[in-house]
């Protein structure tokens, strides 16, 4: 399984990944249920860190400043998604544009080998949205087509490309929630508490 890191510091199992999609859920006469997204929607994760001497003070400073600015970290990946990957590449070239609210988009083959699995996290290269495949994608079959969630939020051409590992970086801000301050377990591990990012839209 992959590392991975925040202000430094190494992230610790368990990592919560939530799925922030507001719906409007509703009963109708009959009892049926109606439901409607408001196609709009953000990742939450939640994680505990590796209490470091050299990561203490990093990990102190971002938690009493900078809130109100947008950071970036690598976006982590699901074990099992790590573990079936071979394609090398981090940046995919794009086959055929795809337009704003499209679940799915044709990457270039030429060139690319290898296997992404779904459940892959990944960007494109022109604006800062975080998606997951909903599907396996094989490049050795050709230029594969790749679908994924959310929504498009932004219309892609073939001159952008689609970013995924330590490319897939994601923006974020950290929850307000979060502990302000650190605590120290025994004079030199410290412990930041549960951290909270909130990706930035």
């Amino acid at each position: 399984m992959s590392v991975y890191y925040y202000k430094g510091a190494r992230i610790l199992a368990p990592l919560t990944i939530l799925s922030n999609e507001p719906m409007f859920d509703v009963d109708t006469v009959s009892l049926k249920k109606q439901r409607a997204s408001q196609n709009v929607q953000r990742w939450e994760l939640s994680f505990g860190t590796v209490g470091e001497a050299e990561t203490q003070v990093g990990i102190f400073l971002s938690s009493v400043t900078g809130i109100d600015e947008v950071n970036t970290m690598i976006m982590p990946q699901l074990p099992q998604v790590d573990a079936l990957t071979t394609s090398s590449h981090t940046a995919h070239p794009i086959g055929v544009a795809a337009s704003q609210d499209d679940s799915s988009i044709t990457l270039q083959g030429a060139g690319t080998t290898g296997f992404m699995p779904k459940g892959t996290f990944f960007k494109f290269s022109n604006h800062g949205k975080i998606y997951v495949t909903t599907a396996d994608a094989d490049f050795d079959a050709g230029s594969p087509v790749v679908t994924f969630y959310p929504k498009l939020r932004a219309a892609v051409t073939t001159s952008h490309t689609l970013n995924r590992g330590s490319a897939a970086l994601l923006s974020y801000y950290p929850d307000i929630d979060n502990m302000v301050g650190i605590t120290f377990t025994d004079g030199v591990l410290s412990n930041a508490g549960t951290i909270t990012v909130i990706e930035a839209l």
